[in-house]
């Protein structure tokens, strides 16, 4: 039997897939929860196989819960989950080190897939998400600047978008003021901006909004 936990800050998104996944066989939801925060609790008491990790969250947001049960429970495999299926979200979350990606727009037998593959040992992307990563390596020439932001740099560039300022961004992401400036300054020399106005100018062009 396979322990999975489930973390979606959406009730009705959560009551559903709980719902479905228990309707397979060999799969157990044994916690749910709506944050990062309480995975994080939650964790080390029901010890689940594998984690579904929505990583559009409020709070201490899904990335940074995916990298604190990568580094503080190896043996535990996390997929990410997301509405969408393009831009940097897939590619940071690989590089952060999880096992899978999901759409939540896959259908039940691709999430019961990935968790059966990821189980077996192999990394699992499901399919829209494949093929977008495909014509990104390929159209390298317009490919999104955002695409060479770190993980913490594009939550950082997401947070000043949706205009919350220095202080705010320290307190949902659990770190100085100093170390957010320092993010920020890195990500405009990474996308060659100045100032927030070229970064929301910027995140138009490429879409980027679409991302959170």
């Amino acid at each position: 039997m396979v322990k999975v936990m489930l973390v979606d800050d959406h009730e009705l998104v959560r009551s559903g897939i709980e719902a479905l996944l228990n309707s397979v066989e060999g799969l157990d939801v044994v916690a749910v929860c709506d944050c990062g925060e309480k995975a994080l609790q939650l964790i080390a008491i029901d010890l689940p196989d594998v984690v579904l990790m929505d990583v559009n969250m409020p709070g201490m947001g899904g990335f940074e819960a995916c990298r604190r049960i990568l580094q503080g429970f190896p043996t535990v495999k996390v997929i990410g989950l997301s509405v969408h299926n393009g831009g940097p979200i897939p590619q940071q979350l690989l590089k952060l080190g999880v096992e899978g990606f999901v759409s939540k727009a896959s259908p039940l037998s691709e999430m019961v897939e990935a968790i059966r593959t990821v189980m077996s040992g192999t990394r699992y992307l499901c399919k829209d998400v494949a093929s977008n990563l495909a014509f990104e390596s390929i159209a390298t020439d317009e490919a999104s600047p955002f695409l060479n932001l770190s993980q913490r740099e594009s939550e950082v560039a997401q947070m000043i978008l949706k205009s919350k300022g220095i202080q705010e961004i320290a307190e949902a992401l659990t770190i100085s003021d100093k170390t957010v400036n320092t993010y920020r300054y890195r990500l405009y020399a990474k996308l060659k901006i100045k100032n927030d106005v070229e970064l929301t100018r910027l995140a138009a062009k490429y879409n980027f909004f679409d991302t959170f």
